[in-house]
């Protein structure tokens, strides 16, 4: 077999086996309340992050206006609590009518 499908299996036995450990583990430890907060906020900043990178950029260019002002009407109708279904319509009508217009 090749070397990538070798790192594909053991990828795949890393992942189960940190995944098999979450139950086994997560009974055996405390958390204080100032570091289960710390984790919460590491997760939130690193999913914020990984939205802005896709929001921003297309690969290595610039990914445009009209995909920026998309999200920001997404996370303007989320915060204000809109439905799913009608942030993603009013999202994705957003970026396509600004496309439509020419912005990039």
């Amino acid at each position: 077999m090749t070397a990538v499908v070798w790192a594909g299996i053991a990828l795949a036995v890393a992942t189960f086996a940190m995944r098999a450990a979450g139950p086994v583990f997560a009974g055996r430890f405390d958390l204080s309340d100032r570091a289960r907060r710390t984790v919460d906020l590491c997760a939130l900043a690193l999913l914020a992050g990984v939205m802005a990178t896709t929001a921003i950029a297309d690969g290595r260019e610039f990914g445009g206006l009209a995909r920026i002002t998309g999200v920001a009407v997404a996370g303007l109708l989320a915060w204000r609590r809109c439905s799913l279904p009608l942030v993603i319509v009013a999202a994705g009508g957003a970026t396509a009518l600004l496309r439509l217009a020419g912005v990039p």
